[in-house]
């Protein structure tokens, strides 16, 4: 009879266990950017470790808000945090956030010209001029001059940009910024800006509607989702004055510089980055992580994940048109999980 009751007693602590690892469910929100690859990552880690974590896609200003305010348990963002977002977070919680490099992308210059099929060249004065509203039409010297052979229309220019907050907007602003002085000065860079021209979409699907729909449109999208959906895009000119197509290739160079010098929090641009061969619009995204967890168990299989995703989970990457981390950074990575208290 004892021997009965133990096996009893063993078999409900068993059974307690299961169904607290099966309980536990880790949310998060954020970048529309990375979300092809953490549908897959998180599809696999819940297979492999038993532990669900689901993701809504919102974009990273919208992730920044729900992870601070505490409705969610991580965020992501294709753009770091600024100061101030740190202090109100902060300030909201007692306690630090903590910005994990997860892979690297691209957001490239996508477009409908009537009568033009092929890929564009931009340069940056080109794309700074279009997005501020000086060059307004598509057969503009600045245009030309990029594009020999190609019969560029006399039409009007329509600029297409997101309406939501969001992290393909930060990098492509924070480029805009770097190129352009009059951009730097009057808009800025942020998930959100006051667009000087243009008319606004939601997500990157709606970006691309609005396009397809728009004749003389020029919007912004990520690399990703144009290779998905087949979306023409342009070379842009990189620092070095090489004409760049953002690929694998490209998007790696752009990160090597950085990868020697990031610093500790992590929070780096990599746009307009050196190097003959870097497209010049590549950038990071980051997982926002709470420096300290009220639940241990979710701070453990938080922590699991992350070591997982940066080192075995990178094989998954190039697949889905992302950068792997550079070593450097993977190495930095592993040493900073232990921040997370």
């Amino acid at each position: 009879m004892r021997r009965i009751a133990g096996m009893l007693v063993l078999g409900l602590v068993l059974g307690s266990l299961v169904l607290a690892q099966n309980a536990l469910l880790i949310n998060g929100a954020g970048a529309t950017f990375p979300q092809p690859i953490y549908a897959k990552w998180f599809d696999e880690y819940h297979k492999a470790n038993g532990t669900p974590i689901n993701y809504q896609a919102v974009g990273s200003g919208a992730g920044i808000k729900q992870v601070t305010e505490g409705t969610v348990d991580f965020g992501a963002s294709d753009g770091p945090m600024n100061d101030e977002q740190i202090k109100a977070y902060q300030a909201k919680n007692g306690s630090g956030i903590l910005h994990f490099p997860t892979v690297l992308g691209a957001v490239v210059p996508t477009y409908n010209i009537s009568g033009v099929s092929g890929a564009l060249n931009f340069t940056p004065e080109a794309l700074s001029g279009i997005f501020l509203g000086r060059i307004s039409k598509w057969n503009d010297p600045a245009m030309v001059a990029a594009n020999q052979g190609v019969n560029l229309p006399g039409n009007d220019i329509v600029v297409i940009h997101r309406s939501d907050g969001s992290g393909t907007t930060y990098i492509w602003t924070d480029y805009l910024s770097k190129v352009n002085s009059e951009w730097k000065d009057k808009v800025g860079k942020g998930t959100s800006v006051n667009w000087p021209v243009g008319l606004g979409g939601k997500g990157n699907e709606g970006v691309t509607g609005l396009i397809k729909q728009t004749p003389n449109s020029i919007g912004y999208v990520e690399l990703i989702y144009a290779a998905q959906n087949k979306v023409p895009y342009g070379s842009v000119k990189n620092a070095a004055g090489t004409m760049m197509k953002a690929d694998l290739a490209s998007v790696t160079e752009a990160a090597a510089a950085a990868a020697k010098t990031i610093p500790d929090d992590f929070r780096v641009s990599i746009t307009n980055a050196p190097g003959k061969n870097a497209y010049p619009i590549s950038s990071f995204t980051w997982l926002l992580i709470p420096e300290k967890f009220k639940d241990g168990a979710k701070r453990d299989a938080m922590k699991s994940f992350l070591k997982w995703a940066i080192t075995d989970g990178q094989g998954d990457v190039e697949s889905l048109s992302y950068a792997k981390l550079p070593k450097e950074v993977v190495d930095k990575e592993l040493k900073a999980i232990s921040k997370v208290q």
